[in-house]
């Protein structure tokens, strides 16, 4: 059976594509009313209104994670017109095109391009939690939970800003579990790793795609919806008393040693898997 969100009042952020806007989709096909926040005010728009013309509860608002006033508007309006928040799904994320082409290694990178990471990844999540926890301490009870990565656990050769602005997040988010989990609040991360969005099945080779699936220890690569699932039971009564952790939705990505692949095919030259 799938879990309920009936009657609960979520806020999404990064809800114009991808992760954020099948979230979006999940829970008001679970019963929550969700409120849609990006800083494209066409995208969330568009998400928005699908839902409801699919019979669902949602609206849009948009939003600059790295604009405090405007994040203590939003959550002010949101009390106002529902009289609860229970739940924040963290899921904006400054990863394009043009940012990501000038994320590399230490040596070479910008300190505009970290600043940049940091503002959205890091600070902007911490902005959300600082004025949506107030409603939350308040009425006892709600679910937080923050979209990181794979990159914020690993090192890379490339991407350093967002890798550490992620590991920033899954901090942040154990902070906010001890600090009001006595107070009814329960705030958890999925660390998520590739996953065929819309945008990654046009703009990812297809070699690169291969060397991903590689890593994985499953049969295929994922889809939004395997996020989606897991951060709709963080956000439910179900998960109640899961506080403070992290949960990788990434395919076994993360769960192996990093010379799996190279002796997968050791083992197939030599007909044996001895070491």
């Amino acid at each position: 059976m799938s879990v309920s969100l009936a009657g609960k009042v979520a806020l999404i952020t990064g809800a114009a594509q991808g992760i954020g806007a099948d979230t979006a989709k999940l829970f008001a096909e679970r019963g929550a009313h969700v409120v849609l926040a990006d800083i494209d005010a066409g995208g969330v728009e568009r998400v928005a209104a699908g839902i409801n013309t699919s019979g669902g509860q949602a609206s849009a608002v948009a939003l600059d994670v790295t604009d405090e006033a405007a994040i203590a508007v939003v959550a002010a309006d949101i009390f106002s017109h529902h009289g609860r928040i229970d739940i924040l799904f963290n899921c904006a994320a400054l990863q394009g095109e043009a940012q990501r082409a000038r994320d590399l290694d230490v040596m070479k990178l910008d300190a505009a391009v970290w600043d940049a990471a940091m503002a959205v990844n890091a600070r902007g999540p911490m902005l959300m939690c600082k004025h949506v926890l107030p409603h939350m301490v308040a009425a006892g009870s709600g679910s937080i939970i923050h979209a990181a990565s794979g990159f914020g656990l690993l090192g890379e050769s490339t991407l350093t800003s967002y890798g550490a602005s992620k590991a920033a997040l899954i901090n942040l988010s154990r902070f906010i579990a001890t600090q009001y989990g006595k107070q009814g609040v329960r705030s958890n991360v999925v660390a998520i790793g590739f996953v065929l969005t819309e945008n990654a099945i046009e703009s990812t080779p297809p070699v690169v795609k291969e060397i991903l699936l590689s890593h994985h220890l499953t049969p295929a690569l994922g889809a939004p919806r395997d996020v989606s699932n897991v951060v709709a039971f963080l956000a439910s009564d179900e998960a109640r008393f899961i506080n403070g952790a992290l949960i990788p939705v990434d395919g076994g990505f993360t769960a192996h040693q990093a010379s799996m692949v190279d002796f997968q095919k050791l083992f197939a030259a030599i007909g044996s898997n001895q070491l």
